[in-house]
């Protein structure tokens, strides 16, 4: 099941991307060519880059791609950097909880409320109800990153490392190992 949310999930993001982009191509050709314009474009294009960004956030915990200062977690040994990863993982998990319930309770009031969007024929709450799916893929994943570092399969919380990055890129370009520091 979860291999499904998984997929699902990598599905819509490629998905939101490629309508954003037709979307916006589309609505150049109109405009510069047949001297035309889509007035729902504009609205269409900032929900799906919305919907995009919302659900790349839960992506991102899952694949590991957000930033994070751990340099002091990293000089930490493997024991304290567990506990302190497992109380980073805890209140991630508890400020996902809270913006989940925000979420719902924003959502409800815009669909109670039932006003429709400027230039799309759909009411609000529509577009903005990707706040619920990705507070609670959210959830899920600082779950999942939690219980990995409670279970003993992770010390810390996987964060992107800028650096390593940099170092493995220059490595594949250059063929040589890559010094820290820059000297070579």
């Amino acid at each position: 099941m979860l291999a499904l949310v998984e997929r699902l999930e990598e599905w819509l993001i490629a998905f939101l991307l490629a309508v954003m982009t037709i979307v916006a191509f589309v609505q150049v050709i109109a405009r510069y060519v047949f001297n035309y314009s889509f007035s729902s474009a504009l609205e269409l294009t900032t929900s799906l880059f919305a919907w995009l960004i919302f659900l790349g956030i839960p992506y991102g915990v899952r694949i590991g791609s957000h930033i994070g200062v751990d340099a002091l977690v990293k000089s930490l040994g493997p024991r304290t950097a567990r506990v302190v990863g497992a109380i980073g993982a805890a209140l991630c998990l508890v400020y996902s909880v809270i913006l989940f319930y925000g979420s719902w309770v924003y959502v409800g009031k815009m669909y109670e409320i039932g006003i429709d969007m400027q230039d799309l024929p759909i009411q609000q709450w529509i577009p903005r109800a990707i706040l619920i799916v990705s507070f609670a893929l959210l959830i899920l994943r600082f779950g999942q990153v939690l219980w990995r570092i409670l279970s003993g399969k992770e010390v810390r919380l996987h964060l992107g490392d800028e650096a390593a990055e940099v170092l493995r890129a220059q490595q594949e370009l250059t063929g040589e190992p890559a010094v820290k520091g820059g000297a070579k």
